[in-house]
């Protein structure tokens, strides 16, 4: 899908959620003194200002990362992300996964990056130069499946799209099960909305009964407009690091504290 930009939504909830449990993730990950790779199947732009046209429309950011951005210890793995890219950047820009992983990375690591949408991938290469890596204007699906497994063979994968197509909540679990098969010692993290209608159910069953040591973590908040179907934020991991789940019980007691008042 050549249309989604994330923009729009950049900051919201969801955001706060996947990219907190990524940062916390790659932080445990790079403590041990090995190499490692970092993939991404949909990159987006990688750096986002909150006071763009795009993103003041929807309001997402006002009622997600400037309402969590106090959830989170000064120490905490997003927390100092966020702080070094507000410091390069100003306090308006927010780092998409690809800014969180690189900042969260070492100069041992690798760095492969897929984003189809023209604008958005110059936009990526432009802020990922620094940090280098391989950036494709490529399908993410067809990048993951031709790089898996990479070299360095401990890594991790982040699955992000936009649910745009449709036919993603169907052919999703079969993929993840050949990426598993493929790359055996991956960390797989899979995102997905909560929507009203829920079509994520059968999705994760299907994930669930093919990976049942697969690590299922999902958080509600409320609609961030009237209209707005997207009411919550999942994740599905395969080789979760240790105490990530211990983690994800920590930020969902953040998301029932803060958010038990309508907003």
């Amino acid at each position: 899908m050549l249309s989604y930009q994330h923009i729009y939504h950049a900051g919201n909830l969801a955001d706060v959620h996947k990219h907190s449990m990524l940062a916390w993730a790659l932080s445990y990950m790079t403590r041990k003194d090995k190499p490692l790779s970092y993939l991404e199947t949909h990159a987006g732009r990688g750096l986002y200002d909150l006071q763009d046209a795009a993103a003041l429309k929807t309001g997402e950011a006002a009622k997600g990362i400037a309402l969590a951005q106090d959830w989170f210890a000064p120490d905490h793995p997003y927390a100092q992300v966020l702080a070094r890219i507000h410091a390069k950047y100003g306090e308006n820009a927010y780092p998409g996964s690809p800014l969180i992983a690189a900042e969260s990375l070492r100069h041992l690591d690798t760095i492969h990056l897929s984003e189809l949408h023209p604008q958005e991938f110059a936009a990526l290469k432009d802020t990922m130069a620094p940090y280098g890596g391989v950036f494709r204007q490529q399908d993410g699906w067809e990048m993951a499946m031709s790089v898996c497994p990479p070299d360095p063979k401990r890594g991790f994968l982040l699955i992000d799209p936009s649910y745009e197509v449709k036919s993603d909540y169907d052919t999703i679990p079969a993929t993840i099960a050949k990426l598993h098969r493929k790359w055996g010692v991956g960390v797989i993290m899979l995102w997905y909305p909560i929507l009203t209608d829920a079509p994520h159910k059968p999705m994760i069953r299907a994930l669930q009964a093919s990976l049942p040591d697969g690590f299922t973590h999902e958080v509600r908040f409320p609609p961030a407009r009237e209209g707005h179907r997207m009411v919550g934020s999942g994740l599905f991991v395969v080789n979760a690091p240790y105490g990530l789940a211990e983690e994800g019980l920590r930020l969902s007691a953040q998301f029932e504290d803060k958010l038990k008042d309508p907003m």
